[in-house]
């Protein structure tokens, strides 16, 4: 389905404290079969949520790139880890991680949404947005800042809010 940025942003801005308390709660004290609930969410949210009409988390976000990352995307464009992390790459003293020096992506087409190193993409852009992680409880801190970013996390959300009140 197609992705209304506008209205997604504005479903987030009303209903954000309301989620934010029921992700702390459930992080506080995890819900017997959470990991299986949310595999079942998943499988859903993807039959709803379109990334490429999307691709807000290209457009506002950075993926954290591992140095294997960084050595797996410079041999794609024949250079040298060292020259794709001056051409392409910051490094983030608070936090200690190598990020986009660009927003949106550098590597988002934004004509289709479609990413131009995908087959190389950053493990971080690989496993984005963690819905189905092994152990839910763990990506909790993850989906509370993702939400306000990702309509499929927002959609997996609200669905467990459902399921669970």
């Amino acid at each position: 389905m197609q992705v209304n940025l506008r209205s997604f942003k504005q479903k987030v801005r009303y209903h954000q404290k309301k989620i934010k308390r029921f992700l702390s709660k459930i992080e506080k004290n995890p819900p017997r079969g959470l990991d299986s609930l949310a595999a079942s969410i998943d499988a859903e949210v993807w039959k709803e949520v379109d990334c490429l009409s999307c691709a807000n988390c290209c457009k506002t976000m950075s993926p954290t790139f591992t140095t294997k990352d960084t050595k797996r995307i410079a041999a794609h464009f024949q250079i040298t880890p060292k020259e794709f992390t001056a051409k392409w790459l910051e490094y983030d003293k608070k936090d200690g991680d190598w990020m986009n020096i660009n927003q949106p992506c550098q590597f988002l087409n934004l004509g289709n949404n479609m990413c131009s190193i995908y087959e190389v993409r950053p493990a971080d852009c690989a496993g984005f947005p963690h819905l189905k992680k092994k152990k839910m409880v763990d990506y909790i801190h993850v989906h509370q800042q993702n939400i306000s970013y990702c309509p499929a996390t927002y959609k997996m959300v609200e669905k467990m809010m459902d399921r669970l009140a």
